[in-house]
């Protein structure tokens, strides 16, 4: 019984935190999802990176652009930074770590793009340089971060769009983390095509 008892109290906690989050995150969420919006809408893309699980909710974002979210309608230009492990492995090697998204940006952003930065901690060296190459080529930032916001608070600019989880656990932040992602997706596709008809 007491490995079921840990695992209800997983499933509780992840729900406090959301309840938390609901109040405070909503207007960022939508913040967000108005800057994605307005990038495609005018000929733009995202640039989507972060390390070990946010590295995965990045390319989990870029997927649901690429391919779909809950509905048919046309792919929508997205690029995960986190995937090609031959420019990140050499860049790390010749370089350094903490530049692997950050000269990805310089060669593939574009003024009105928009970079989804992602870290729990927003202490990430190598999503802060990404953040300002991307501030560098013109580009707004939508931050998914936790804690404190970080060293990556710090640095945006007014207007870019911090997504900050009110929570001090990694794994609690990244459950959040990827609710916002759906939520932005979901505005996203609901903005660019309607209602999703039932």
């Amino acid at each position: 019984m007491q490995f079921q008892e840990r695992i209800q109290q997983h499933f509780q906690d992840s729900i406090n935190t959301k309840q938390m989050a609901l109040d405070t995150l909503s207007p960022v969420i939508e913040l967000g999802s108005d800057a994605i919006v307005n990038s495609l809408l005018g000929g733009g893309k995202v640039l989507s990176c972060g390390n070990g699980g946010s590295a995965g909710d990045a390319q989990h974002f870029s997927s649901e652009m690429l391919n779909r979210f809950e509905r048919e309608r046309p792919s929508l230009p997205a690029i995960a930074l986190s995937t090609d492990t031959s420019t990140i492995t050499s860049i790390a090697n010749d370089y350094s770590y903490n530049e692997i998204f950050s000269k990805q940006i310089r060669a593939l952003g574009n003024s009105g793009d928009v970079l989804l930065a992602i870290s729990t901690s927003g202490m990430s060296a190598n999503v802060i340089q990404a953040i300002q190459a991307a501030h560098d080529r013109e580009m707004r930032v939508v931050a998914l971060t936790g804690k404190d916001g970080g060293d990556m608070s710090a640095i945006l600019q007014p207007d870019d769009i911090e997504i900050r989880v009110p929570s001090d656990v990694t794994a609690r932040i990244q459950e959040v983390h990827l609710l916002a992602i759906h939520c932005l997706c979901d505005l996203i596709d609901w903005q660019l095509f309607g209602p999703l008809e039932q």
